[in-house]
């Protein structure tokens, strides 16, 4: 990634949080409910940039996410997710290791990132594929972070990269990459949280693994979800 392909969000104020939660089967389009916001527990902004895009920050930490490949995976035991990544300005440098990430499933339970070698022991060719035939653009990142960096917690036989436990962060990079995680019984539906540790606090990522009913309400109204999410942020400043 070059520091042209960084798009940049414009400061919000550091209120409360708003994420897409469980969708009606009825057209938001036809009644327009409010969205369900699911309490992430800790003072942060999310926002919705897509389908499958949700980005959620606090003063300290900064990341990006997304997910459609395995919200195409149901019952699958892996799951990939693209994210981005960085600290806040004011921030000091800090690096951001493997054991800082965690997944919460809907069951509650809490899941901790797998290692390279658990990676390179499994075929994970299918849902790469998937990923990369329809990828999501989520390299959106603070107006100050414009130097790419490469997330390398994982990487493939004969790619010709190395695998790192750990990736420094400043406010001036914005790091990319995709991360892995090992759903004993299968991915399942419901809210996950993608759980990020920072040098004081944690960012978490809310994402909904949507039933194909659910998939298809927001494919149709995810515009009106978002501007309803943009709305709410300009009343909380």
């Amino acid at each position: 990634m070059t520091p042209h392909s960084v798009r940049r969000l414009a400061p919000l104020a550091l209120a409360s949080v708003f994420a897409v939660g469980l969708l009606g089967s009825t057209s938001i389009a036809q009644q327009k409910p409010p969205v369900k916001v699911p309490d992430p527990g800790v003072p942060q902004i999310t926002t919705l940039e897509g389908a499958f895009v949700r980005i959620a920050y606090n003063n300290e930490g900064y990341v990006t996410m997304g997910y459609r490949a395995t919200n195409e995976a149901v019952g699958q035991e892996w799951m990939l997710l693209e994210i981005g990544t960085t600290v806040r300005r004011g921030t000091q440098t800090y690096k951001l290791a493997r054991t800082a990430i965690t997944l919460e499933t809907p069951d509650g339970k809490s899941h901790a990132m797998p290692t390279n070698a658990d990676y390179l022991n499994v075929d994970l060719r299918p849902i790469e594929q998937r990923a990369a035939t329809v990828p999501d653009a989520i390299n959106y990142f603070p107006p100050e972070a414009t130097q790419g960096c490469r997330i390398g917690f994982f990487a493939a036989s004969g790619s010709g990269n190395r695998a790192f436990d750990d990736v420094e962060l400043n406010a001036n990079r914005a790091c990319l990459g995709r991360i892995y995680f090992k759903v004993p019984g299968g991915i399942k539906y419901g809210q996950h949280w993608l759980n990020v540790k920072f040098p004081t606090s944690v960012v978490r990522v809310p994402f909904r693994i949507l039933t194909k009913d659910e998939e298809k309400t927001l494919s149709k109204s995810w515009k009106d979800i978002k501007k309803q999410l943009d709305e709410a942020l300009k009343k909380g400043k």
